[in-house]
C-alpha cells in the first residue's frame, strides 16, 4: 500500500491509500476519487516526502527515535549557525537593506552583516544583484 497526500481543484488536502501508483492513476482517470470536503473529482497528488519504515523499525520505535535525533540535529545546526553569525557579523537591525546596498556598491566597508528586511526589500536587493541569504531565525529568536 502507498499513501498519497492529495489535493482537489480547490486545494483541499486529504490522504488517500492505494495499492500502487497505477491504482491511483486509474482511479483518478475514472473520477473515482473525490474530495471529502467539497466532493470534487478533480484530484491530484500533492508534494510529500516518502516515509519508508520496516515492521521491525515500527516495533522497536527506531523510526520515532530517528525522527527525534534528526530534529535535535537540525536544532543544533541552527543554534550553531546563529552563534556563528552573531559572533562574526555586525547586527545592523532594520537598516539591513540600506547597509547591504552600501557594501555592495563599495560605499561601506565589506563585512558580514545581518538584520531585518521586509520581503519587498529583500526582493529589491536580489534584483539589484546584492548577494543576500535569509536566515532560519531572527536576531532575537530563542534558539539557545
Amino acid at each position: 500500500m502507498i499513501r498519497y497526500q492529495l489535493l482537489c481543484v480547490q486545494d483541499h488536502e486529504f490522504d488517500g491509500w492505494f495499492s500502487g501508483s497505477a491504482a491511483f492513476d486509474q482511479q483518478a482517470a475514472q473520477n473515482e476519487i473525490s474530495c471529502p470536503v467539497c466532493g470534487s473529482n478533480d484530484v491530484r497528488k500533492g508534494l510529500m516526502a516518502p516515509s519508508v519504515a520496516t515492521s521491525r523499525m515500527k516495533k522497536s520505535g527506531r523510526q520515532e527515535k530517528a525522527r527525534q535525533v534528526a530534529m535535535e540535529t537540525v536544532g543544533e545546526a541552527m543554534r550553531a549557525l546563529k552563534s556563528k553569525v552573531e559572533s562574526e557579523c555586525d547586527d545592523v537591525g532594520t537598516g539591513f537593506a540600506e547597509e547591504a546596498r552600501k557594501i555592495h556598491y563599495g560605499e561601506a566597508e565589506e563585512r558580514g552583516i545581518y538584520g531585518d528586511a521586509t520581503v519587498a526589500e529583500a526582493k529589491e536587493l536580489l534584483e539589484e544583484g546584492v548577494d543576500i541569504l535569509p536566515l532560519p531565525f531572527t536576531p532575537g529568536s530563542k534558539l539557545n
